[in-house]
């Protein structure tokens, strides 16, 4: 009988696209593929397709690269200006009861017309300190954004059988890796070149969950700006390699300023959290992203913050086969973690 594969997990962010594919074994999960390419900037802005027919060539370049067939895809999107996730409090029901009225329900949390969102929810469980309250997350997201999207990894030759959210693709590679953490309160953070996603857990669940449209192209801009120098040369410096006539010590400084934007942003979600929550705390923050393998970000991130900072190893409990090339894998790490949420990610999940 004909074995269908699993899903790729095709992560398309605004500097790179990431494919990952995940294998279940009988000793657990096992990387199967990996691939990643840069695309042109500003065929991405803010989670949004700018050029669709540049982003499905780029799509097909890395499928070409990684040697990739037809294939089933799990896809996400992300950013603040079309997608709205939402803890909410409703009266207790049924999952179907919610589900015939969760447009009725979400009308008044969403600022756009609800006829032209997508609506999907997760039940969260009774609020203790509320009898016959439930708490629910209310995710929405435009419906013209998910049909771009879909239709250029439809036109690239992948059949997109989910869409996911950023955030939650995340969550998903933390459980898988790291576990539920009882009675803490862990924020996902991942720091992409345009948008910043934000995912804060409590026992498991996403308690809180924002997309910020600041990322490490901030690093980028200021170290053209301030040094000088091309697009290409800023993110070579920004990865830590040299650019002759260039001190590591000026480039320091640039990365260090532009950093100092990025941390702000974030304190400003965790004090926005804290406040709607009644003061609680965040325990511990994992970091992916292309900005956690920056030299000293994740390190600065922790003091500017006051909290510890793991970087996110999202093949922590996924086995890298010797054919693949782990040595360069374990270097951009963090890079892979929303693509390895969505890999993970099989057809009819809740």
């Amino acid at each position: 009988m004909f074995k269908k594969k699993n899903p790729i997990g095709l992560d398309i962010g605004s500097a790179y696209i990431k494919a990952v594919q995940i294998n279940d074994t009988k000793s657990g999960y096992e990387l199967a593929l990996f691939g990643m390419i840069p695309i042109q900037p500003g065929i991405i802005g803010d989670g949004m397709i700018a050029d669709k027919v540049k982003l499905t060539a780029s799509i097909k370049e890395l499928l070409k690269k990684a040697g990739i067939k037809r294939n089933d895809a799990v896809i996400s999107v992300s950013g603040h200006s079309s997608v709205i996730i939402k803890k909410i409090t409703i009266p207790l029901m049924t999952e179907d009861e919610l589900g015939a009225s969760i447009k009725y329900e979400a009308e008044q949390y969403v600022p756009f017309d609800i006829n032209d969102v997508e609506i999907d929810f997760q039940i969260l469980g009774p609020r203790p300190e509320e009898e016959g309250q439930m708490d629910v997350v209310l995710v929405a997201v435009k419906k013209a954004v998910i049909k771009d999207y879909r239709d250029a990894v439809a036109q690239a030759g992948l059949d997109p059988v989910i869409v996911d959210v950023d955030s939650f693709a995340l969550s998903n590679m933390y459980e898988v890796n790291y576990g539920i953490t009882e009675g803490k309160n862990i924020a996902l953070i991942n720091v992409g070149a345009s948008t910043s996603n934000i995912n804060i857990l409590q026992n498991g669940q996403p308690v809180f969950t924002r997309d910020s449209a600041i990322g490490s192209n901030h690093h980028t801009e200021a170290l053209e700006r301030e040094l000088g120098v091309s697009r290409e040369d800023a993110e070579r410096l920004k990865m830590g390699r040299s650019v002759e006539g260039v001190s590591p010590g000026d480039v320091q400084l640039a990365i260090n300023s532009a950093s100092e934007e990025i941390y702000a942003e974030l304190y400003r979600s965790f004090e926005y959290f804290r406040s709607s929550v009644g003061e609680e705390d965040i325990d511990g923050v994992i970091l992916s992203g292309g900005a956690a393998i920056i030299k000293g970000f994740p390190e600065a991130m922790a003091g500017r913050l006051g909290i510890e900072v793991e970087v996110a190893d999202p093949f922590k409990n996924i086995r890298i086969p010797e054919k693949l090339d782990a040595a360069y894998i374990k270097e951009i790490t963090p890079i892979a973690a929303v693509a390895v949420g969505l890999a993970l990610r099989r057809v009819g999940d809740r």
